[in-house]
């Protein structure tokens, strides 16, 4: 029963959450982040929450890290210099891709460049067939050769891609073997291990991803443990991934491509973790908007979606297939490029658009007064009143007001707006963006959300949520406790994990029950490995499987409870078939793509005991602020609440904002919101 410590680096603020477990509460803290060195934020943070509580980093018994390093590298080419090693006469597959169009009627369609160029890819002389029958042996002498030039070029790292290794990877591992004791400085990534899929664009892709920031994640996590360790740390440091759980630094190291997304992962889980504290709610949305993106997600039966692939890197406005396709189990969500920070510009039509680019922490937008001159969503939320210049970050941060103003008149002037008018064009542009993007999702996923909730959290959410849910018919939105924080508490309800997927077609026709198990068995002992080796023996098992009819050509994922048996199968893909396309076809042959196993460590003391706000004391109603209210074009005094002094029980009437250190949530004209016993403000929200 001691401290654990959540951290959450993002594009603007990193944020923590520290869980006293004899307390059974959470204490928060939220500051700019350091993008120069990510890692200085970490430990200034952390050192600053704990002595604000009267204890040092002696006393913190485990960290769990979010960061967003990974997917920065690979988003800004910041990865280390990167070989190929590639099956003779498929170097250029990695350039081919799908041979898809993202846009039908775009003649400048554009994708991003191979993270490897082609100076740097080898040929390797070998090749085994699809049945695992080599036709041509390993030359060994050829593939030292062929590193020994690519390390001569520079290489920090070297990725291993060839034919077939996802079920036949003797070749692969014989190259591992070679390049490791012979270039031991060298990080060395094997499709077969990273992502062993059967589609070669994706696991090549994915293993690449992985080399590339192999040497960056080490460098990272070498210098944060070392920092650490200098300040008196002594306990154990986890790393969140991309598929809702905590790895160990060794398997962050291994295969940092899993740390993509890894903060916003945090987040969605903490929706499911609410989900189920929350009075009849099943399905809900998931909305995390901080100060550089939004994420949504969708919980369906109190669980977060989980999908088995992921884009990184999208040339074109976020539009799926323009990016780079990643092969990782992940928690299914959809990034928006509206967030906080987000710019706020003209497009070429002459319209206000806001993001993808944002502001970031340094500059930042015009109302930090550290040298941005462009308005962004945080300027136009001050203009409109949603924020108090004198009370963001609880005070700790002063805002300029005048300074949002001159940015958004000199953007916007010249369409004869006032600075009010043009931040409520900025504000609902956002809105708008973000309820399309969730439209979309939902729909692509068989998911009706129109009866289900909305939670609503990071530091930008509770700002936007109200107008969102109106704009999509959500009849119930949730701002969480903590909710600027929120990913950062998500941290700390995370289960240590590890999961492994692998291609192995057959018909079901052709398997029986031995067959079945004796395949997961082979699965399961790898999954449980590095657990082990992080000290838990008993983990939690889960098996599913990738499943299509025979002659598709993309299949569905399928759960399978404990002792599910062959004859079962059948029954569970309709259901899940059933979920997504609403239609069946009950009799049809069936093949089985993709195997998957998980395991999960016991869940965290804090998934049970954290409260994450308790009453302060204090009066509720601290004033009143004019507030832009766009059907008259004028401002209007509402209520201001503190929420740390809401009780349970306590009912608020929009319009009204509700303050608290890390966000302020906006109520509008019809809403109503009331505190329950979890500290969580439930609104149902007006026509």
């Amino acid at each position: 029963m001691g401290l654990s410590l959540g951290v959450d680096i993002g594009g603007t603020f990193t944020d923590f959450a520290m869980h006293d477990a004899a307390r059974g509460e959470v204490f928060l803290h939220k500051r700019l982040t350091t993008p120069d060195a990510p890692g200085r934020a970490v430990l200034e943070g952390a050192v600053a929450l704990l002595a604000e509580h009267g204890h040092g980093l002696d006393k913190l018994d485990v960290l769990v890290h979010g960061t967003t390093l990974i997917t920065n590298a690979t988003i800004e080419r910041k990865g280390a210099r990167t070989g190929f090693l590639v099956t003779q006469g498929f170097a250029d597959v990695i350039e081919i891709g799908r041979e898809q169009r993202y846009d039908l009627f775009d003649l400048r369609l554009q994708f991003p460049a191979p993270l490897v160029p082609r100076a740097l890819r080898r040929d390797v002389a070998e090749r085994v067939l699809p049945g695992g029958r080599v036709e041509r042996a390993l030359d060994e002498d050829a593939v030292v050769a062929a590193v020994k030039e690519l390390v001569d070029a520079g290489c920090e790292a070297l990725a291993v891609g060839l034919l077939h290794s996802y079920a036949f990877p003797a070749h692969e591992q014989r190259i591992g073997a070679l390049v490791r004791a012979r270039f031991p400085g060298l990080a060395v990534s094997l499709s077969h291990e990273v992502s062993p899929f059967m589609r070669e664009y994706e696991r090549w892709t994915t293993t690449i991803v992985n080399a590339y920031t192999q040497p960056l994640a080490d460098r990272y996590l070498a210098a944060l443990e070392a920092g650490l360790a200098q300040g008196g740390f002594r306990g154990r440091l986890l790393v969140m991934t991309a598929s809702g759980g905590t790895a160990t630094p060794d398997m962050a190291r291994r295969f940092p491509v899993r740390l993509i997304e890894s903060g916003p992962a945090a987040g969605a889980l903490m929706s499911a973790w609410l989900s189920r504290r929350l009075d009849g709610v099943e399905d809900l949305l998931s909305f995390d908007m901080g100060g550089t993106t939004a994420k949504g997600a969708l919980v369906r039966g109190q669980a977060p979606l989980r999908r088995f692939e992921l884009e990184v890197a999208r040339v074109h406005a976020f539009k799926k297939g323009s990016g780079l396709p990643l092969k990782i189990p992940v928690l299914d969500m959809i990034e928006i490029g509206s967030g906080g920070g987000s710019i706020a510009a003209l497009d070429n039509r002459g319209l206000i658009a806001v993001g993808p680019h944002s502001a970031g922490a340094s500059p930042g937008p015009a109302c930090y007064g550290l040298g941005g001159e462009v308005p962004t969503l945080t300027d136009a939320n001050l203009v409109l009143g949603h924020l108090n210049p004198d009370f963001f970050l609880g005070g700790k941060m002063a805002l300029d007001a005048g300074a949002a103003r001159a940015a958004l008149e000199a953007r916007f002037g010249g369409l004869g707006l006032d600075a009010a008018r043009a931040a409520w064009g900025v504000y609902e542009t956002a809105n708008e963006d973000v309820a399309r993007a969730f439209r979309v999702h939902a729909a692509e996923r068989g998911f009706d959300y129109r009866g289900c909730a909305m939670v609503a959290f990071g530091g930008s959410g509770p700002l936007c949520a109200t107008r969102i849910a109106r704009k999509l018919r959500v009849p119930k939105l949730v701002f969480p406790a903590g909710a600027g924080v929120m990913s950062a508490i998500g941290l700390l309800v995370s289960p240590l994990q590890h999961e492994v997927v692998k291609s192995d077609r057959v018909l079901l026709e052709d398997l029986d029950d031995a067959g079945l198990e004796a395949r997961f068995a082979r699965l399961e002992a790898e999954v449980r490995a590095p657990l082990r080796e992080a000290g838990v023996d008993a983990p939690v098992m889960q098996r599913a499987l990738d499943m299509r009819y025979r002659g598709q050509g993309y299949e569905i994922d399928v759960a399978l409870p404990a002792g599910a048996s062959i004859a079962e199968l059948p029954a569970l893909f309709e259901v899940a078939y059933r979920r997504i396309f609403n239609i069946s076809f009950p009799g049809q042959g069936l093949e089985i793509v993709n195997w998957k196993a998980s395991a999960s460590g016991p869940p965290p003391a804090a998934m049970e005991t954290l409260r994450i706000i308790t009453a302060r004391g204090g009066e509720a109603l601290k004033g009143e602020r004019q507030v832009y209210q766009a059907a008259s074009n004028s401002f209007r005094a509402v209520p201001v609440y503190n929420r740390y002094a809401l009780a349970p029980g306590d009912t608020l009437h929009g319009p009204a904002l509700v303050e608290e250190n890390e966000s302020t949530a906006v109520l509008g004209a019809g809403d109503v919101a009331t505190l329950d016993a979890g500290g969580n403000l439930v609104v149902s929200v007006g026509a």
